[in-house]
This record gives C-alpha cells, structure tokens and sequence, in this order.
C-alpha cells in the first residue's frame, strides 16, 4: 500500500522534470524609460481622471462620466499595477527597497483597478493619492531629480541677477 504514494510521487516528479523551462525575458527598456513611457504616461491618466478645479467664478468637478472614460482609467490602473512587475525583472532590480517598491506599486496598482472598476470617484482620487506617495517613495532614492523642490530652503529674498 506504502508503494502507491511513493509511485505518485515519483510520476509527478518526473513529470515536472520533463516541464520546459519558461522563455527568457528580453528587457528593452531600462528603468528611466519604463518610467518615462509606460508608467508616468499611465499614473497621469489615473491622476488626471478625478479632481476640483476652483476659480474666481465657479467650482468644476472633474471625473469620468461615460464607460469609456472609466476605462481608460482602469487601463491605467491595470498598467500601474503590472509595471510592478516589469520592474521586478532581473536586469531591473537594484536591491531590496527597490523589490519593496515595485511591489508597493503593484499592490496600490490593485486597489487602482478595484477603484476605476467600482467606478468610484472618491476612491480613485484616494487612492491617486497612495500612488504619489509610492512613486515618490521610490524617487526619494532612485531619481531625486525627479522630485519637487522643499521650498523651505528656498531663501526669503532673490538677489538681482548680475
């Protein structure tokens, strides 16, 4: 009776020695340009998707109206969430932050899809919020330029230019 399991195991074990392995990624763009063409295209989308603008004669209230303005909002979740991924290819990685990162952003990716999909405005504008913070986590470390100046430094007067 001990012999059936074990030849089970054996079966199954050789079955997935027989597996092929999985095709290699081929990695086009680096890092920079990940960022500059997929993710930041689609994180404006998102961000740009829910909002107020108020002037001197009225308040506007900014948010997708039709099915096809809630999708393109999904699709640009769905793009942020898989980015995360993109950035967790091998010839991405830069350490352990870095991991941490893109995994942030794959999970606020989710909660993305899950906001468009319920085509919730509060909730996509919520969460448009945690996607800053996650973006600018990682710029904090990897593109500091990228960054808002602190206008805390910047000094109360200007001298005249030469």
């Amino acid at each position: 009776m001990r012999t059936l399991p074990i030849t089970c195991a054996l079966l199954l074990t050789g079955a997935c020695a027989d597996a092929p392995d999985p095709p290699p990624f081929a990695v086009v763009a680096d890092s920079r340009q990940l960022m500059l063409s997929v993710l930041e295209p689609a994180a404006e989308v998102y961000w740009d998707a829910v909002g107020i603008i108020m002037d001197t004669v009225d308040t506007y209230e900014i948010e997708p109206r039709t099915a096809e303005e809630w999708e393109a909002v999904e699709n640009a979740a769905w793009v942020l969430a898989e980015s995360g991924n993109l950035l967790l290819l091998q010839e991405r990685v830069q350490g352990d932050h870095w991991v941490a990162m893109s995994r942030a952003m794959i999970d606020i990716g989710r909660r993305a899809v899950e906001a468009a999909q319920a085509r919730d405005a509060d909730a996509v504008f919520e969460v448009g919020g945690d996607v800053y913070l996650v973006c600018t986590g990682c710029h904090a470390v990897y593109a500091t330029e990228t960054l808002r100046p602190n206008y805390d430094t910047i000094p109360d007067t200007i001298p005249d230019p030469p």
